[in-house]
């Protein structure tokens, strides 16, 4: 056989579940071929990943149906620790990548269990460092001190200095900025590379693909083909199914319902060139506005540091009004969860002042929010009424997984599922929201940025954490920018996000909607 992987029929199974969480389908790839793997959350995307190279069931449990094979062997010939060497693995949460207590220890752990010489192991970290952008200080820094965003660049460096024949990779980019999210897409899927990919952020990864394999909610497939025919031919389909598609095509199946036409392109620019005088942007684009209060929180001249460690943050002002949605962007490392953790109180400034109410925290990790034996008995535990607890889940697309352990859900529904927690009672006038649309499907994205302007509209004051600027753009009144420990820029999101030069300097990027920006303010309503 000559395909690097092969799947015949291939379907898996949890125990005592009534249907496959994936499959049954069917995909091949060959040598060089760059393939995404999208759809809905909770269609199966990563059990098939986790089944690949026998994890499910060798470690984890499940029933695997169908023929499996790698570089022509059937998958079950060998354990998915023998696989290792050929096919380089990168989990979802970087917290199951990860299994060194430094960085030196993590890029050298897959090399050492080969048994390479040390010289040859101290040469490909060095390589892998240097692809990476990261300097030799590294070396010694303990990875329980990394930023969520710093840990996936490292569970990424570590799969560049594996140098396997197939990467298979789950939400490589989900945590990253802008500028690392493009490099390490450039790495990872360089040409000649054989990868498969699941990621919901297309923009940097979709010009490098070769492919794309679209599973519907039945975990079957349900489009297959080059990224312009697919999403030009099955864009309303995927739609539907809430699958992230490129923002071009969503705008065009939008523009439609106004009675707008416009040609199926994929770049946003390619739209631009098409777009009518009276096509009305401004509600697929930006929030509708919400009348803001007074001040409900301040930090004054504030320093902010996580817990036992450094300064991060100096000398930070800031006031946030009810009724507001503050956006807070920044590169990897820039201090962003620090600071949300000082706004919602859970730690105190190392200097200055905090006033105000204390705050609930959606975490990166939606785990640390858990601790009952299904998502019924997590209603219940934050003291939403029995008769309550249905409505809730439905609310936040949840109903039908009432009965599972919280655990069990895909990445998507944990997340959906922590902050339907925290937004279920009126206990917390302050909600932070670090990531909260990090490996979310397109459905899931547009659910919680309805919730997120529906909170505000009731008076609550809000500040969200995001690495998506689009996202930030369609929810955010106000946006700040964190580098170099201060605050860069703070001002209304629509304005900041189009200052091109102040995002690269930050190592971020504009929305990809920015040209349609220009476009609203060159255009005469």
């Amino acid at each position: 056989m000559s395909d690097v992987l092969a799947c015949d029929g291939v379907a898996v199974r949890y125990p005592f579940a009534a249907a496959d969480a994936v499959g049954p389908l069917t995909l091949r790839l060959a040598r060089g071929d760059r393939v995404l793997l999208l759809g809905p959350s909770g269609c199966g995307k990563s059990t098939l990943l986790q089944a690949l190279t026998g994890l499910i069931p060798a470690a984890l449990p499940g029933a695997r149906r169908g023929q499996l094979h790698l570089f022509g062997q059937p998958v079950e010939s060998r354990s998915p620790a023998d696989w290792a060497a050929q096919v380089a693995f990168l989990f979802q949460d970087a917290d199951q990548t990860l299994a060194g207590f430094t960085l030196a220890d993590e890029l050298a752990f897959a090399l050492e269990n080969r048994a390479l010489p040390p010289d040859d192991i101290a040469a490909r970290v060095a390589q892998a460092m240097a692809q990476a952008g990261l300097h030799p200080d590294w070396m010694g820094r303990r990875i329980a001190t990394l930023s969520g965003g710093q840990k996936q660049m490292v569970a990424l460096t570590a799969v560049l200095a594996q140098g396997a024949d197939l990467v298979v990779a789950d939400e490589p980019t989900a945590s990253l900025a802008p500028g690392a999210a493009k490099m390490m897409a450039d790495l990872l899927l360089a040409p000649g590379k054989t990868v498969l990919i699941v990621d919901h952020r297309l923009g940097p990864v979709l010009d490098r693909i070769d492919r794309v394999v679209v599973l519907g909610r039945d975990g079957q497939t349900l489009a297959e083909g080059p990224p312009d025919k697919v999403f030009a031919s099955h864009g309303a389909d995927l739609a539907a199914q809430g699958i992230w598609t490129p923002l071009a095509t969503r705008l065009r199946l939008a523009l439609a319902a106004q009675g707008v036409s416009v040609p199926a392109v994929v770049q946003v620019a390619d739209l631009v060139a098409h777009l009518p005088p009276h096509a009305d942007l401004a509600p697929l684009l930006l929030p509708a506005a919400c009348q803001s209060g007074t001040e409900t929180l301040r930090l004054n001249r504030v320093d902010c540091a996580p817990p036992f460690g450094p300064v991060v943050l100096r000398n930070i002002s800031l006031g946030l009004r009810a009724g507001e949605v503050l956006g807070i962007l920044g590169p990897n490392g820039a201090g962003k969860s620090t600071l949300a953790a000082c706004l919602a109180g859970l730690i105190p400034p190392r200097a200055g002042q905090r006033t105000g109410p204390p705050g609930a925290m959606a975490f990166q990790n939606a785990d640390s929010h858990f601790a009952a034996e299904t998502t019924r008995a997590e209603c219940l535990a934050m003291g939403v009424p029995a008769a309550d607890c249905a409505a809730l889940l439905a609310g936040w697309g949840l109903d039908h997984v009432a009965t599972q352990h919280p655990f069990s859900l895909s990445a998507g529904q944990k997340r959906r599922l922590a902050l339907a927690l925290l937004t279920a009672t009126d206990r917390w006038p302050v909600l932070v929201l670090d990531e909260p649309t990090a490996g979310l499907d397109h459905a899931g994205t547009t659910r919680i940025a309805g919730h997120i302007r529906r909170l505000a509209g009731m008076g609550k004051t809000l500040a969200v954490i995001t690495h998506d600027a689009d996202f930030a753009l369609s929810v955010c009144d106000r946006v700040i920018v964190l580098a170099e420990g201060r605050v860069q820029a703070d001002g209304p999101a629509r304005t900041v996000l189009r200052d091109t030069a102040l995002l690269q300097r930050c190592g971020l990027a504009p929305p990809e909607a920015a040209p349609l920006l220009h476009w609203m303010d060159r255009t005469p309503c």
